[in-house]
């Protein structure tokens, strides 16, 4: 490390697959990846946070048109590294269909495709149409019972005879 760099804020390690994955991709993608990994092991890059089945994991755009995922978990370093923690990269793919996501389901070892938070909500059934019991019926309005006042009539709807 010459002087005026910084020492890096998280070790770096891939799932082997996602080796594959960084050595299939096009070229330009591969070499946005490295740049950004780079940045995200130097706390300069965050990806956002996924959430459902997915979270505390995080997922970077590679490219402008956001085709391509990496996803990576922040989880303790090996006791020899240098490092406390590490940034580990799971997969690295397009997210067509959500194909990113679900590799990254198959390779934690999910036996179903992972959910997001969303669309487990869009799916679970709503607290409002469950009914416990028969439904009340509202109350007239107080102007409606006999001897109590009655609101004051428009002069439109006042009959003349």
């Amino acid at each position: 490390m010459s002087e005026g760099q910084q020492r890096p804020a998280f070790g770096l390690s891939f799932d082997p697959r996602a080796l594959t994955d960084l050595l299939q991709a096009p070229s330009g993608i591969r070499d946005l990846t490295l740049a950004y990994l780079q940045e995200v092991v130097n706390a300069e890059r965050f990806g956002l946070r996924l959430t459902g089945d997915l979270e505390g994991y995080r997922k970077l755009f590679v490219d402008a048109r956001k085709d391509w995922r990496v996803v990576y978990g922040v989880s303790p370093a090996p006791e020899a590294s240098a490092h406390s923690r590490e940034i580990h990269v799971v997969a690295i793919r397009p997210r067509a269909g959500n194909d990113v996501y679900d590799e990254v389901g198959r390779r934690l070892g999910m036996a179903r495709r992972p959910l997001s938070a969303r669309t487990h909500a869009a799916r679970s059934r709503s607290p409002q149409l469950t009914t416990g019991g028969p439904v009340q019926r509202p109350a007239p309005l107080p102007s409606a019972m006999p001897g109590l006042p009655r609101p004051a009539q428009s002069p439109s709807q006042l009959r003349t005879r």
